[in-house]
């Protein structure tokens, strides 16, 4: 759903010690819709210490395994995400970058975060931070498996998509599929990224950071479309269209029942959010059996405010984690 400014190139280096771990996809696998995935195994990367409360923490579809650099602020020793008192797992996200694409469902996703579990030895998540994306992994995670997940945050996602988003999303795809038969992916994947970018932020935004200058000639880029323009050449490089279409769908896809969720629940909601109105995280919270506590917070960084909000978001983390860091401090003293 979204992404930073940064690209995969400009996060800094994973410098946080962790380990890859991995399952193997059965060849009996299928999605809901009955097909089969190319890749062979799910690859997840646990930070932290050796033992202690284990949290899985996942984000929009451009993140990924290495969650110490696209959520470097947060995940990391004495962050909100506090790497030196829980265990932090993230995980890629499939189709992976070079499959054909498929029909997936975040339900789908939840499964294979289940399968990856299994095969690190981890029958319970202790709490499950979503953001994006990887809220509605979250929530759906939470409802097919109740009792191996403690509580659950969710930041700038809800329980079900917006016609307005997938208004928006359906352009993309259809952008996508039209350039990649055309012979031309790199380009449609840039400009694809360049009206994603443009859902992301807020006019507010837009106004304060570009003049509106025209270009001598026209057809030529005013100020703000530079910046889109970079936006898009750095992140066409960094998937295909048909991954892109697949994660793009899957979020067109999601449909959770809010009563189906019945561990403890964090809501964070922006007012300015245009894929995530805030009404549908309100209703979220409102049909939820366990909420914890709804937040809601204006920003003039809309959709990216999950990267970009960093006191509000990390005190939001630690009022969240903070009795898992209470019993993780009580277990290394013991």
């Amino acid at each position: 759903m979204a992404s930073p400014d940064l690209t995969d190139r400009d996060w800094p280096i994973d410098e946080a010690p962790g380990r890859d771990v991995r399952a193997v996809i059965p060849e009996d696998f299928r999605l809901r819709s009955g097909e089969r995935l190319a890749a062979a195994e799910v690859v997840g990367r646990l930070h932290g210490p050796g033992q202690g409360p284990l949290v899985v923490v996942a984000g929009g579809i451009s993140s990924g395994r290495f969650a110490a650099r696209w959520w470097s602020w947060a995940v990391k020793s004495g962050g909100p995400v506090d790497l030196d008192r829980v265990r932090v797992l993230a995980f890629d996200l499939l189709p992976g970058r070079n499959d054909p694409g498929v029909t997936i469902t975040t339900a789908d996703q939840a499964r294979l975060l289940a399968m990856l579990l299994d095969a690190a030895g981890e029958p319970r998540v202790e709490a499950f931070v979503g953001a994006s994306y990887g809220g509605c992994i979250g929530l759906a995670f939470a409802a097919a498996f109740p009792e191996r997940n403690g509580q659950l945050t969710v930041i700038s996602a809800a329980h079900r998509t917006h016609a307005a988003a997938t208004a928006w999303r359906g352009v993309q795809r259809r952008l996508l599929a039209f350039a990649r038969d055309c012979g031309r992916e790199a380009e449609g994947v840039a400009l694809a990224r360049e009206l994603a970018m443009a859902t992301y932020r807020t006019p507010e935004e837009f106004a304060l950071r570009f003049a509106p200058t025209p270009p001598a000639e026209a057809g030529g880029p005013y100020p703000v479309c530079d910046y889109l323009i970079a936006r898009g050449a750095a992140y066409a490089e960094l998937t295909s269209a048909a991954r892109w279409i697949s994660l793009s769908d899957s979020l067109d896809r999601h449909a959770v029942e809010p009563e189906a969720v019945r561990c403890p629940l964090t809501v964070v909601g922006f007012t300015s959010d245009r894929l995530v109105p805030i009404e549908d995280s309100r209703e979220l919270a409102a049909r939820a059996p366990d909420l914890r506590r709804l937040v809601e917070a204006p920003s003039i960084f809309g959709h990216d405010a999950f990267l970009k909000e960093r006191e509000l978001v990390g005190r939001v983390l630690h009022g969240a984690l903070s009795p898992l860091y209470a019993t993780s401090h009580r277990e290394i003293a013991a």
